[in-house]
């Protein structure tokens, strides 16, 4: 699916999500098997998978790093964020959620010619381990569209506003980290307990400047997933992407993904109790 940057911005759609799994009440939900291969033609498999990576963004929260806790930190991660239990939820919720007509309009698409190729180069972007490296060339790549008025500035951004608000992607990004801090707070990993309403206020005061962020680089990754496809090609996804039936996909894959996110961030926060910072020789 449409590559956008994953909780990568630090102290970085769930509020979203329950709402949208609540009200989900499609005609004719899509059996397990063929949401199988709705993950695989689209490459949500693939997107599900690379939430793994966001693991990274955990200690920042806290205040340390990855590295402070070792090779524990590894082993605890890669636990919490296994990917088959990640795939299974998402089978899970998406089987009594999708509508098996938007499903199938959704794979229509992302099974032609030019679907294949989109999927192929969402899914190497959502591989990319150097995120920071992924996204100074993406900032390159768009700041030199814009500097030659090229006309894929204004569709990348007609792409990115089709899949999710700015809004709603700021909530999502709020929610998850006060999720996350309120279970590290309930664990006895942080040294004072929070207060909720203190802990959201202080992220409501860092909103704007975090929509910005958001704006920014999924832009920028844009302009990273899609440098090899033209003009013309980003018209016709852009053009897929604003159909209604494809606005609901995306919604509630949002909502999943960032729910399944919120989810095992919970979890990693309670096993977190455990793990002991490492101590220098």
């Amino acid at each position: 699916m449409l590559a956008r940057p994953v909780f990568h911005l630090i102290p970085v759609l769930f509020a979203v999500a329950a709402l949208v799994l609540a009200q989900a009440a499609p005609a004719r939900a899509a059996d397990r098997d063929r949401i199988e291969a709705f993950l695989a033609t689209t490459g949500f498999d693939v997107a599900l998978d690379s939430i793994a990576l966001s693991a990274e963004n955990a200690p920042r929260m806290l205040g340390r790093e990855a590295g402070d806790f070792g090779a524990q930190w590894t082993r605890l991660a890669e636990r919490v964020f296994d990917t088959q239990v990640m795939h299974n939820m998402a089978v899970s919720i998406l089987a009594e959620t999708l509508d098996q007509d938007d499903l199938m309009n959704a794979v229509e698409f992302y099974a032609s010619p030019l679907g294949e190729r989109l999927v192929e180069a969402e899914n190497a972007s959502h591989q990319v381990t150097d995120r920071a490296a992924k996204l100074d060339r993406g900032e390159a790549l768009f700041a030199q569209l814009v500097a030659e008025g090229s006309p894929k500035v204004e569709l990348y951004q007609r792409m990115n506003d089709a899949i999710s608000s700015d809004d709603a992607s700021v909530r999502a990004v709020e929610e998850i980290q006060v999720r996350f801090l309120m279970a590290a707070s309930a664990a006895g990993v942080l040294e004072r307990r929070l207060d909720e309403a203190a802990l959201r206020a202080a992220l409501a005061a860092g909103r704007d400047e975090l929509r910005t962020d958001l704006r920014r680089n999924a832009l920028a990754g844009a302009a990273y997933t899609y440098d090899a496809f033209d003009a013309d090609e980003l018209e016709r996804y852009a053009e897929a992407l604003e159909d209604p039936a494809m606005r609901r996909v995306y919604e509630l894959l949002n909502a999943v993904q960032h729910e399944i996110m919120a989810n095992r961030f919970e979890v990693l926060a309670t096993e977190m109790a455990d793990l002991a910072p490492q101590q220098e020789l």
